[in-house]
């Protein structure tokens, strides 16, 4: 049996939806060069590298609670009971992440981007906490990810079970790879 075949359906999936996210993203920045990937199309919106740049530092940001409630989870021998099933907070907030953006959000402080970086940096930081993420799901898929909190760290009144957060990281990183490619195809993005 392939290490696929062993994970559950719900955590295949997560991880599917990662490794395409990962793709896209790839797609998306191959034949940029540093001016191109940090063009704007105007003062308001962002580049393609402020989009990916957002998505690591929110990733990392993301990531730490949600392995500390692991952990805690682990040692508490908080065993898997079901897949993952967010409550009707959790599907809400995650639906509203997906693209096509039903409303502009701004990105809480914590994590705003830089407003220039090379490709070869923020590809290099994206690859790894993509590959971070996915270890972490896959450490995880036996665990009780549905009783698994962590308190949100952008919004502290919210709780989110951890099987919640990997969704939200998920549709995250599609609403800003959707934005991302919006940018690209701005008619005023620099030809090569």
């Amino acid at each position: 049996m392939t290490v696929a075949e062993s994970l559950p359906a719900d955590v295949q999936e997560l991880l599917n939806a990662l490794d395409e996210n990962d793709r896209r993203a790839g797609d998306l920045v191959r034949d940029l060069d540093d001016e191109r990937f940090n063009w704007r199309p105007d003062e308001r919106s962002w580049s393609i590298a402020q989009c990916l740049d957002h998505l690591n530092v929110g990733n990392r940001v993301y990531l730490v609670p949600m392995r500390e409630a692991l952990t805690r989870a682990r040692q508490k021998g908080a065993v898997r009971r079901g897949p993952i099933r967010p409550g009707p907070f959790g599907r809400w907030f995650v639906a509203n992440l997906e693209p096509p953006p039903k409303r502009r959000l701004s990105a809480p402080k914590k994590i705003v981007p830089a407003a220039q970086k090379g490709k070869a940096e923020v590809m290099e930081e994206w690859s790894r906490l993509q590959a971070e993420a996915k270890d972490l799901l896959r450490e995880a898929a036996e665990l009780d990810l549905n009783r698994t909190r962590f308190v949100n760290p952008f919004i502290s009144l919210i709780r989110f079970s951890v099987g919640t957060g990997f969704q939200v990281i998920v549709s995250h990183e599609r609403r800003h790879l959707w934005q991302a490619a919006r940018v690209k195809a701005n008619p005023q993005f620099p030809a090569r």
